[in-house]
């Protein structure tokens, strides 16, 4: 069996630009309140407190890998953060394969294996996804930054 992966991805939780917005807009909220605050020996110390304390966790959030998409050995393997559990679909059950919006909604939360109304979802950011039927009619919506390259992968492990 071949042992090197045909497509792998990494997806960082704290690289979507939507969640970055807000936390730059809470950084900023607060370092301004702090140079606002008349009395700054309690409140405005704090406030700058809660600035740093969002700016480095942000930081650290720019390297948590999120969830690795990995094809191969005829299977899609998900694997996620430190607690969660390996997902691995196998794709000679699939029988369907579509790139598509992974949401119509502006705003997505990161979700590891949720499983709701029939679908199966993994999203770290983005836009894009690629979804997936299985024999049985159960549907993986896979959030991906290159769609393209995923679905391509994922079609050529089939045809093996």
């Amino acid at each position: 069996m071949n042992t090197k992966p045909i497509f792998t991805e990494k997806q960082y939780l704290g690289r979507d630009f939507n969640r970055i917005s807000i936390r730059v807009v809470m950084i900023l909220f607060a370092f301004t309140a702090y140079f606002v605050t008349e009395n700054r020996d309690r409140n405005g110390d704090l406030f700058l407190i809660v600035g740093f304390g969002i700016l480095i966790v942000s930081i650290l959030m720019l390297f948590m890998v999120h969830y690795r998409t990995t094809v191969q050995n005829k299977s899609l393997i998900l694997d996620g953060l430190w607690t969660t559990k390996l997902v691995k679909i196998d794709l000679n059950s699939i029988v369907k394969v579509e790139k598509r919006p992974y949401s119509s909604y502006m705003l997505n939360n990161p979700v590891y294996n949720l499983h709701q109304k029939g679908k199966i979802r993994f999203y770290a950011g983005g836009k894009d996804a690629v979804g997936l039927t299985d024999r049985d009619g159960l549907e993986y919506i896979i959030g991906t930054q290159c769609p393209d390259d995923l679905e391509k992968a994922i079609l050529e492990e089939i045809k093996k």
